[in-house]
């Protein structure tokens, strides 16, 4: 909304300084201060205003030290998160673009069913909460309208840019004085990590199937992905800080990310693809990254408040919007990797534990509990130290991510 009243102001008025708004990076900065700003002002009264409410948290014992105390911690925090992410980008973004709605889109939905399921386990008392085909429903849903929506708007495109040989149209003058011609191309192209050459099309994955087939197969990937990411983000927020820290190490990565493959210049210096309306998607990051950081000023160790289903299974979300923007939805092991883990301790945990109660009449276990972070729990690890260690890989898993702009 700022952007088009101080384009505004600048076109009729020549007011000093409203040409600031043109420039992303300034955007960038102002939605992470005043996400920020909005976490840790408002943060302290909604919790107050959960306990009066006595939105608090139903603890199972499950024998973890320090477990017992947690009960009554308001929960639900996840609201504050979404509303520091949606304010500055409602003020700071442009609101015409396709990246930036599917965003506030993909935000908003999947904080609705995680609030739903909170309420639910609050409210009801009903400790299982929302129903776990109803999520599911719910993440494929959102899957769909972004496969769909990436695969047919035609605002989502690749920039070819070439050096200009010919008079042309579409010329662009970049600072360096370069003439570069281009030509925007409908694709379904993505990044392969670490590889040279690196660019793979979804169109390829089944040649003899057609081209006219091709948006079943990527709406299915970006419906398996966004649903992973989400669910791996919901396992994830089971001690203080963890979720929260872990999601603005990767938002910060998409970040960058963003910034670079939205730049032509960037993009032809680091050969990676050049997506044109992708700048704005930083400003989105930038508040998603100040959103985890305010929330982590109550939710760190001991935690004032918990995000909640409402928090963590839309901050998974976005993340999978996130990368399929980027174009980097096949980097998500790496980046994503914390997620990653978490779920696979469950799926192995539990998978294990049934074959074996079928196999020797009772059911045995890999880890001590599951998911991951509890295993280590179980070893009498403090939990401020296991989330510690947890982002150290994060930021690790991060810069591996970043190198693969120049490692293949």
């Amino acid at each position: 909304m700022l952007y088009y009243f101080f384009d505004y102001i600048e076109k009729n008025f020549d007011l000093p300084g409203a040409g600031l708004f043109q420039y992303i990076s300034f955007r960038a900065g102002a939605a992470a201060v005043l996400s920020l700003i909005i976490t840790i002002t408002f943060g302290q009264r909604l919790i107050n205003y959960l306990r009066k409410k006595q939105v608090g948290e139903e603890i199972r014992d499950l024998g973890l030290e320090g477990q017992i105390q947690k009960k009554g911690t308001p929960t639900m925090g996840g609201l504050i998160i979404i509303a520091a992410i949606l304010i500055p980008t409602l003020l700071m973004a442009r609101l015409d673009n396709v990246y930036v709605i599917l965003l506030i889109a993909t935000t908003l939905w999947l904080g609705l069913i995680g609030f739903i399921d909170d309420y639910i386990k609050v409210f009801k008392k009903n400790k299982e909460g929302l129903a776990g085909r109803f999520k599911i429903i719910g993440q494929v849903t959102i899957g769909l309208i972004v496969g769909l929506t990436l695969f047919f708007n035609d605002s989502v495109v690749i920039r070819e840019v070439k050096p200009a040989t010919t008079a042309s149209l579409q010329i662009m003058q970049p600072e360096s004085g370069i003439r570069l011609e281009y030509r925007d191309v409908k694709s379904t192209k993505t990044t392969v990590p670490f590889i040279k050459n690196n660019e793979f099309d979804y169109g390829n994955i089944l040649p003899w199937v057609g081209k006219n087939y091709t948006w079943i197969i990527y709406t299915l990937v970006v419906i398996v992905i966004i649903t992973a990411v989400s669910n791996g983000a919901n396992i994830t927020d089971g001690i203080d800080g963890l979720a929260a820290g872990t999601s603005a190490i990767i938002g910060l990565t998409l970040a960058i990310f963003a910034y670079l493959s939205g730049r032509v210049d960037f993009s032809s210096y680091l050969n990676i693809m050049y997506i044109p309306n992708l700048g704005e998607l930083v400003i989105f990051c930038t508040a998603f990254v100040g959103a985890c950081l305010g929330f982590l000023w109550y939710n760190a160790y001991p935690a004032q408040v918990f995000m909640g289903d409402t928090g963590s299974l839309a901050l998974g979300g976005i993340i999978g919007v996130l990368a399929f923007a980027v174009r980097k939805e096949l980097l998500i092991p790496v980046l994503c990797g914390i997620f990653l883990i978490e779920n696979i301790s469950v799926i192995v945990q539990v998978s294990y534990f049934k074959y074996t109660k079928k196999k020797y009449g009772e059911g045995r276990r890999i880890l001590l509990m599951s998911p991951l972070h509890h295993h280590y729990q179980k070893k009498n690890i403090h939990e401020s130290k296991i989330v510690t260690r947890f982002w150290i890989v994060g930021i690790l898993l991060a810069i591996l991510s970043l190198a693969m702009l120049k490692l293949r």
